[in-house]
């Protein structure tokens, strides 16, 4: 590992102070410090976050919004009870990523901020543009059957690996951030960016911008009653996702009056489907409705290698998460969300 500066600020206007180029922010550590150990990652300095206060606040409002710290752990937020009843599906899309371990470890802006899980990034004898720009892409004409269809370029065909953020995208949640210019805040649907021809530029943070929160605006919690988060990955706990999509319905009698729908491992961004909640908009929910709904959400989607069957597997989980929102958002959720092993339920 290559050696490196640290330093623990006790607020967040000394860690902007700290930063320089070069410099990583360390929250729970659970995927920056893998990378480090790899050489993927090099930073010169950390800049380790923890214990700085105000940064750990829960907070869910009658209008049903809520802002979230950016250091509160994973497994915080989807076992906090007023959290998890008003976005159930977020707490659900927590609980299908990662292991018990690792989410008492990771902090929510650590989520948003993790880097691909493709092998060609985190193994540095191999080309990644998204690593070393200019160097070329060793997926392409590589091993790719888990890599994107929707939203690649030819310097870039990684996925995103966040669960958490796909029900975020889908329900318009905002990043808070701050820097030497001061607070501003991000439209999730432009903080993580498309690869095009700089996929070495994950986010739209600037040099030494930091997030200090998440904010799901108000209304958000109107869908609680018609959400789920559904998986599908090569065993049934901590593995990445193959494909994902979160679903949201808000329904006025047997009329769904509004829709989001997202769609997770399929881009390097977590993929807002718009077309498909447009469509589902004033409708009756129904199998022919769903399928057709799955396949606006995956309109243009093209293979980015050996990966045409992803396409498929992306149609069929969106029009699955559809049915099971439209079923209801159960009372108590799988103990292995989106798993065969439902029966076995936890609180």
């Amino acid at each position: 590992m290559k050696r490196f500066d640290y330093s623990r600020p006790a607020s967040v206007a000394e860690a902007l102070a700290a930063w320089q180029p070069g410099s990583a922010w360390l929250g729970g550590g659970t995927n920056l410090v893998d990378l480090m150990k790899t050489g993927a990652v090099m930073p010169d300095r950390l800049i380790d976050l923890a214990g700085i206060p105000g940064l750990e606040d829960i907070e869910v409002s009658d209008d049903g919004s809520a802002r979230i710290g950016a250091l509160v752990r994973n497994s915080d937020l989807a076992h906090d009870p007023a959290f998890a009843a008003a976005f159930p599906m977020v707490a659900e899309a927590i609980l299908a990523g990662a292991s018990g371990q690792l989410r008492n470890a990771a902090t929510v802006g650590g989520n948003l901020m993790q880097r691909t899980r493709c092998a060609y990034f985190t193994d540095p004898s191999s080309a990644c543009n998204k690593r070393v720009p200019g160097s070329g892409c060793a997926a392409v004409g590589g091993v790719n059957g888990t890599h994107a269809v929707l939203g690649w370029s030819d310097s870039c065909i990684a996925t995103n690996p966040s669960d958490f953020a796909v029900p975020l995208a889908a329900l318009g949640a905002v990043v808070s951030v701050e820097g030497s210019d001061g607070r501003r805040e991000i439209p999730f649907s432009e903080f993580h960016r498309l690869p095009g021809k700089t996929p070495e530029i994950d986010t739209a943070l600037d040099p030494g911008e930091l997030i200090v929160g998440l904010r799901l605006p108000a209304g958000a919690a109107a869908f609680r009653g018609h959400s789920r988060y559904l998986k599908l990955r090569d065993r049934t706990s901590y593995a990445f996702a193959l494909v994902s999509a979160a679903a949201a319905l808000r329904m006025e009698g047997d009329t769904i009056a509004e829709a989001r729908l997202a769609l997770g491992a399929v881009a390097a961004k977590p993929w807002r489907a718009a077309e498909a909640e447009a469509l589902l908009a004033g409708q009756s929910p129904s199998p022919e409705l769903f399928t057709r709904a799955a396949e606006a959400a995956t309109g243009g989607a093209t293979p980015s290698g050996d990966n045409d069957h992803k396409i498929e597997l992306a149609r069929r989980i969106a029009a699955r998460a559809l049915t099971l929102a439209a079923a209801g958002t159960p009372a108590r959720m799988p103990a292995l969300p989106a798993s065969v092993h439902g029966d076995n339920a936890h609180a």
